[in-house]
This record gives C-alpha cells, sequence and structure tokens, in this order.
C-alpha cells in the first residue's frame, strides 16, 4: 500500500512562488505515473500535472509554462514548482500515485494580496 504526504502548501501574493513536496513511502513498483491534482471550492478536483517514471511530463493548458513538476524515484518523491501564481490557483493541491491509485490528503495553496 502507498503512502502519499504533501508539504509546502501556504500563503503566497499573486506572482510569487511556491514548491509543493510528496513523499510516498510503501511498496511501490520502480515504473509508476505521479502526480498533482487541485480542487478548488465548489469546483471539481482537476489533473495539473503528471510525470512517468521516466521523466515524460503533462500539464494542464491552465499552468503551462508556470509550473514544473519533477521527481526523484530514488527518495520517492515528487515536486510542483509554482510560479508566477494566480488567484484562480487557489486550491488544496493533492499528490497522487497511479499505482494503488493512491492520493494524499492535500495541502493548501491560496494566493491573494
Amino acid at each position: 500500500q502507498v503512502q502519499l504526504v504533501e508539504s509546502g502548501g501556504g500563503l503566497v501574493q499573486p506572482g510569487g512562488s511556491l514548491r509543493l513536496s510528496c513523499a510516498a513511502s510503501g511498496s511501490m513498483p520502480s515504473i509508476n505515473t505521479m502526480g498533482w491534482y487541485r480542487q478548488a471550492p465548489g469546483k471539481q478536483r482537476e489533473l495539473v500535472a503528471s510525470i512517468t517514471s521516466f521523466g515524460v511530463t503533462n500539464y494542464s493548458d491552465s499552468v503551462k509554462g508556470r509550473f514544473t513538476i519533477s521527481r526523484d524515484n530514488a527518495r520517492k518523491t515528487v515536486s510542483l514548482q509554482m510560479n508566477s501564481l494566480r488567484p484562480e490557483d487557489t486550491a488544496v493541491y493533492y499528490c497522487r500515485s497511479w499505482f494503488g491509485n493512491a492520493w494524499g490528503r492535500g495541502t493548501q495553496v491560496s494566493v491573494s494580496s
């Protein structure tokens, strides 16, 4: 069973940056896609970015060019560098492992002046 723990959320002004991290524990295969989702109040959870074990990335159109996903397979971590943040990026951000369909508890990101 895979367990995921996110960290790095917080309050930031528009145009600022944050870096989210997700630490995985438990049994997980070496080939496994991981990613970040977010859910804003009153909205459905949506995919923000994903990355395969080989480093192939995918981004939602709304974050392309601003967010960067990366991973460290040896340490079982996945990170999301978020730059040029906008108020509409405000949401709870969740880490997900495709293997086992595991989810973290989420971390709040708030973008406001």
